[in-house]
């Protein structure tokens, strides 16, 4: 049966619990700005790391390590002794921090930086990190992901304003959709042949990347080639979304309750016809760890959507990862939504998605698509190295703004 209370433990891929040890508030991002995408570009001057923080709940310091394995282009680490980076891939007794006295949900707090002298990362593609007990590495308390980028080309990328191409949605609002175009040359060490596609993640939602795949393309994602070195990669019906919706938990004054609502002046409602202002692009920005107001809270969203919405509602955002997950339906008072989660005092993007499969969300309808949405996209091209026995690499990477239309 299903508890009314989500106790939330905040972890990017999930939890083992052990001798009531709790991870709770795990984030990776890059080089000192915790609403950033988690991406070390190794060539970047000065140099880039990932910062990994989290907070524990136990009755004394746990015994931790950290634990990186390299990845291929679908998360699955390698197993082949040339990539588990042996002897740098491990960081050894973590230092703890210990949070102001009064402060209930979590005793425990952990900052790191990587690389460093006891971690390296020297492959280009995505990795992965295990919180392991320093004593049992196969008890893993929680893991996430990052990316490490070797460039060796410089793609160029191009947004283009569009209408949905096909059979136009019944709603127009819904036919507002941008191109993302990537062009790039590749040097005559690499073979045209290996190429393995491009990568596409909007904000923060690694979990649903848009993928142009050479191998299996339609008129929505497809590439063009020179038959030599040059090559285009197209993704077209990319649909700008909305600004997320937010909660702040920082003031004291206003959420002074253990149980507090989500967002405390009222029921939340459709926003399909309303734009937003700007976000965190996915993102959040928690209490400092040493702040006495670093506690934690249980938060109910709530919202009324349409009667004529009838598939199940999922909660998802910046505190899991944005992945949508079944323990995040949300659930239903007489039309009245709702869901309870245990978070720690900060700024929360969040939003709504509705579902009769959670592999095949809509993104949109409680939302909103709007042109004017200010997105950033994450562009990578992976390449299949013969090197080591093959493997995936990215060779190229770009960011872009969405409102930089040509």
């Amino acid at each position: 049966m299903r508890r009314n209370i989500l106790i939330f433990f905040f972890l990017l891929y999930g939890v083992i619990n052990a001798a009531d040890i709790e991870i709770k508030s795990l984030k990776v991002y890059s080089t000192g700005d915790e609403t950033s995408f988690p991406l070390i570009d190794a060539k970047a001057e000065p140099k880039q790391t990932v910062t990994i923080e989290f907070d524990v709940n136990s009755n004394s310091p746990p015994n931790f390590n950290i634990v990186f394995r390299f990845c291929d282009k679908n998360w699955k680490p390698y197993e082949d002794a040339f990539f588990l980076n042996q002897r740098y891939n491990t960081e050894y007794y973590l230092n703890f921090q210990r949070l102001p006295l009064h402060i209930e949900g979590a005793r425990y707090h952990y900052t790191g930086a990587f690389p460093n002298k006891n971690v390296t990362f020297p492959f280009s593609g995505k990795w992965k990190f295990y919180i392991v007990d320093s004593y049992d590495p196969t008890i893993v308390f929680a893991e996430g992901s990052f990316y490490v980028v070797y460039p060796e080309i410089k793609p160029i990328t191009v947004l283009h304003k569009e209408r949905f191409q096909g059979n136009e949605p019944d709603i127009p609002a819904l036919a507002r959709t941008i191109s993302i175009n990537t062009e790039f040359r590749i040097p005559d060490s690499l073979y045209p042949s290996e190429i393995l596609g491009v990568e596409i993640i909007e904000n923060r939602k690694i979990d649903y990347p848009v993928i142009i795949d050479p191998t299996h393309t339609d008129y929505e994602r497809f590439y063009e080639w020179n038959g030599n070195n040059k090559f285009k990669f197209i993704a077209r019906n990319i649909r700008p979304g909305n600004e997320y919706r937010q909660t702040d938990l920082r003031d004291y004054n206003i959420y002074n309750a253990k149980e507090v609502y989500a967002q405390y002046d009222g029921i939340e409602t459709s926003d399909f016809f309303h734009k937003r202002k700007k976000d965190l692009n996915g993102g959040s920005i928690l209490t400092n760890y040493k702040s006495d107001y670093a506690e934690y809270l249980y938060v109910t969203f709530r919202i009324r959507p349409p009667e004529d919405i009838q598939a199940p509602v999922y909660l998802t955002g910046a505190f899991n990862n944005w992945r949508i997950l079944p323990e995040y339906e949300m659930f239903d008072d007489n039309g009245l939504l709702y869901l309870t989660l245990e978070l720690k005092r900060g700024i929360y993007d969040y939003q709504y998605v509705i579902a009769y499969d959670i592999t095949q969300p809509d993104w949109y309808i409680l939302e909103g698509n709007f042109w004017e949405t200010v997105n950033e996209y994450h562009i990578f091209i992976y390449y299949k190295s013969p090197e080591y026995g093959s493997y995936h690499k990215i060779i190229g990477y770009n960011k872009i703004i969405s409102v930089n239309y040509e």
